[in-house]
């Protein structure tokens, strides 16, 4: 008998993944491919949509398809986002991607955006002040910048819609997606601010709104032969990858919040009702009638990797291991980690990376433990925001690559407060998207849940009171220096 299965793909900022899952959930075959990120400027960040997005994607699929036996019965497709990719009528990518808001280019549209507009208004109807990780700015970027790009583009895609939009023929968005393209929608009213887009993309066409769930069509006859997935299977809209991996962990009713450990540190908490703050992003949630408060930090698990590099790539055992035995407070050095700028909580594209009071004693694991303990002061940040915007949180789910690195997780449970529960599976975002896939299909019931932790990471209490101490150590740091770093990045 022949095992239906689902197809979850997951499009990342350093990877593309894809998982076969029964409809109990249990993953019958994975696949990976790994890609970089294209950095061509300053200030930009890239990939190249037709070689990173689809070919990674066909590769996957033609990897896990044959996998399935006959069974495969839907696909769904997550990735990272708000990004943008300009595509001609036969959805073919006019220039390279332009990534979410570690790609921060689009200072001067912000400005002009929020002086037009209103910053006010914008925060109101949008639900989330103009920043880098807007997708408004970066188109009005592109209108200014490559106008001959711009009077060829037919449309905009980001990962999820442009893989659905090559299988299917569809041009939609998903309504969280469309959430994060201010100030293009109108939040409270769940559809495009008709008015604005004008005023902004002129008439450069929309796509059609759907929610994530939604079925958008059934595999082509074309993108079969190409893809080996048969032809006429369900695809559904789909999403932005950190939000399909809060699905993925059961991340779902209001008070939930999701820690995501990646290239960049990712937060998303349900809450019960519309609310604005000008450092957070208020969005749509996965389901229809949901809202979530999220926030992102610019770099996390890309911080680890670049001490270990310069460490002359060690093992990361070893460096975990020299890391752990480097005692809290890392003999004397605080961190900021805003190598890439910084999103939430600063909102500042020239913020700079610091590190303060290195001597000639400081070893490689004091390195990694003061980039540990970093991003546990910037999330603890970024939760006393969401407890002012929202409530604190009702529990808290840790996802993600980085939460195999258990001192990580532990700095970050001591720094807060707060207990995180750690899945099982830490696949992520491409397992989240197959569930999504499942229940559009209407495989499974809207309710399923295909989430288990494994266990969970309490706070330390005696380390508190360093860490407070610490953490107010790291407030000040970034008013005392962000005049120099800025002359600096100049």
């Amino acid at each position: 008998m022949t095992t239906e299965t689902v197809l979850g793909v997951d499009i990342g900022t350093s990877a593309t993944k894809g998982v076969l899952v029964g409809l109990d959930g249990t993953i019958v075959a994975r696949a990976r491919r790994e890609h970089g990120l294209d950095l061509p400027r300053p200030g930009w960040a890239e990939h190249d949509a037709e070689r990173i997005w689809w070919d990674e994607f066909v590769s996957v699929c033609r990897e896990l398809a044959p996998q399935a036996g006959g069974g495969l019965r839907a696909v769904g497709v997550s990735g990272i986002g708000p990004c943008v990719v300009p595509c001609d009528a036969n959805l073919r990518p006019l220039r390279p991607a332009i990534l979410y808001g570690i790609d921060t280019r689009a200072g001067a549209e912000i400005a002009e955006l929020e002086r037009t507009l209103g910053a006010d208004a914008v925060l109101s109807r949008g639900g989330s002040a103009l920043s880098a990780q807007a997708l408004g700015p970066k188109l009005l970027w592109l209108a200014r910048n490559e106008p001959d790009v711009w009077k060829r583009c037919a449309g905009w895609y980001m990962p999820s819609s442009f893989i659905a939009g090559r299988l299917t023929g569809s041009y939609v968005l998903d309504h969280h997606s469309a959430s994060q393209c201010d100030p293009l929608y109108d939040l409270d009213q769940a559809r495009w601010a008709y008015d604005w887009v004008q005023d902004t993309v002129d008439d450069l066409p929309m796509p059609e709104l759907v929610w994530p769930v939604e079925q958008v069509g059934s595999v082509a006859a074309a993108a079969a032969e190409v893809t080996s997935l048969p032809a006429g299977t369900p695809v559904v809209a789909g999403t932005i990858d950190a939000w399909a991996e809060a699905f993925s962990a059961g991340v779902r009713a209001p008070g939930d919040l999701m820690l995501m450990y990646g290239s960049t540190m990712f937060f998303v908490q349900v809450v019960e009702a519309s609310t604005r703050h000008p450092l957070l992003w208020t969005t749509q949630g996965i389901e229809r009638d949901s809202l979530s408060l999220a926030a992102g930090m610019s770099t996390s698990g890309s911080l680890t990797e670049w001490v270990r590099h310069l460490a002359g790539d060690p093992a990361w055992d070893d460096l975990l291991g020299e890391a752990a035995a480097s005692p809290p407070g890392a003999r004397g050095l605080l961190m900021l980690p805003y190598f890439a700028g910084e999103r939430t909580p600063i909102h500042d594209p020239l913020a700079r990376g610091l590190v303060a009071g290195l001597t000639l004693r400081h070893g490689r694991g004091d390195m990694l433990r003061a980039v540990y303990e970093a991003t546990a002061f910037g999330a603890r940040q970024i939760l006393e925001l969401f407890a002012a915007a929202g409530g604190a949180p009702r529990r808290a789910v840790a996802v993600g690559g980085g939460t195999s690195a258990d001192l990580w997780l532990q700095t970050v449970s001591d720094v807060t407060g707060v207990t995180q529960q750690v899945p099982a599976e830490t696949i992520g975002a491409s397992h989240g998207v197959a569930l999504l896939a499942a229940i559009g299909a209407g495989l499974v019931p809207p309710e399923t849940d295909w989430s288990r932790h494994s266990h969970e990471v309490t706070p330390v209490s005696g380390n508190r009171p360093l860490y407070d101490h610490l953490f107010g150590l790291y407030g000040e740091l970034y008013p005392a220096t962000a005049e120099i770093v800025h002359q600096l990045s100049g």
